[in-house]
């Protein structure tokens, strides 16, 4: 038979049957002894890491980002959808404002008071004087203004695109609008 090495402890390995017990015994200390140095370094790594992160978010609370973009180029048609659908929604609040506007003022007697007004003005001996009442009806106040806002929602759409077009055109030759944003509390 061949003979059998021996360990660096002096030990020998018995054939066939592993580590003496002297050996198993050193490399199960050694495992616990790295196994306990890996523990504690893991848990000093990790107290570390929480005071760096808290000092990272100090930091980052004391400090803002900021950054500097170009607008180089507005999408027309997407101009064209927000310039509509805004001034839709100004041509209800002008509606609703003027018929609001109107119900108090003939309420009021104002529309009266102007007729009578008008009528004392250009009366004569003669003639009863101008009657202006009919362009006081709320048909036709309601009406002009439908006919201003619906002129209004055109010519905004319209204005609002072209705009987008030369904005596009003037950024493409000499460069767009720089914005500088930054992080808020």
């Amino acid at each position: 038979m061949a003979p059998v090495p021996s360990s660096p402890s002096g030990n020998d390995y018995p054939p066939g049957n592993g580590f003496s017990s002297g050996a198993a015994s050193a490399v199960t200390g050694a495992a616990a002894g790295l196994a306990s140095s890996v523990t504690s370094a893991f848990q000093k790594r990790g107290s570390a890491q929480k005071s760096g992160s808290a000092r990272r978010i100090q930091t980052r609370k004391s400090t803002k980002r900021q950054a500097m973009l170009t607008l180089a180029r507005v999408e027309p048609w997407s101009v064209m959808k927000f310039s509509f659908v805004a001034s839709v929604v100004a041509f209800i609040i002008l509606f609703v404002a003027v018929a609001v506007l109107y119900m108090v003022l003939s309420a009021l007697g104002v529309f009266d008071s102007l007729q009578h007004t008008v009528s004392s003005i250009t009366s004569s001996q003669s003639d009863a004087g101008t009657n202006i009442s009919h362009w006081f009806s709320a048909s036709l106040i309601l009406g002009y203004t439908a006919m201003l806002g619906a002129l209004n929602i055109v010519l905004i759409t319209a204005m609002s695109t072209v705009g987008s077009v030369i904005y596009n055109l003037i950024a493409k030759t000499i460069g767009g609008i720089e914005v500088t944003l930054r992080e808020t509390d």
